[in-house]
């Protein structure tokens, strides 16, 4: 699988959060309608606060009531941007994550399914033969959705290296 490694200092996501359910195909009905909350002057505020790598809008996921191992349970589900900044308006959560190594993996086509397929690999293929181990902090990602459903996105899962 095609990746590769960041190394990046400690920085906070603000966005929109809820717990939602687990989910491993198809759209989140949970998160679409997260989503739908975004008021405008939190979408302002967002792109205010965004000035760290990656600088886009991204999806976060973390405190999986199953670990992230089977389709059940719920997970915290952030919609947001990453942040150098201490504070949030607009009713924003601030979410810290610390200074961690990133495994970066790009993939580009059909929408949402070649994502989800690439976490899928992430977790039952690369993990096993790589020579890194989760870190802590589970998942981000984005993806700049073409008009024709296709998109490129990347998954950022935090490693360290294999003792």
């Amino acid at each position: 699988m095609e990746y590769r490694i960041i190394e990046k200092g400690e920085f906070r996501l603000a966005g929109v959060a809820a717990r939602v359910p687990m989910q491993f195909e198809g759209e989140n009905p949970a998160i679409a309608e997260l989503a739908l909350s975004i008021t405008e002057a939190q979408r302002a505020e967002m792109h205010r606060l965004m000035d760290t790598e990656p600088r886009r809008v991204v999806n976060a996921s973390w405190n999986s009531d199953t670990n992230f191992q089977e389709e059940a349970g719920e997970l915290t589900h952030l919609i947001g941007v990453p942040t150098m900044a201490h504070e949030a308006g607009e009713n924003l959560a601030l979410v810290e994550v610390p200074a961690l190594t990133w495994a970066v993996f790009p993939n580009d086509g059909p929408h949402p399914e070649t994502m989800q397929q690439t976490t899928a690999r992430i977790y039952a293929e690369w993990l096993a033969e790589a020579p890194y181990e989760l870190d802590g902090f589970r998942m981000l990602s984005f993806s700049d959705v073409r008009d024709d459903g296709t998109a490129y996105s990347e998954i950022w899962v935090p490693v360290h290296c294999k003792a």
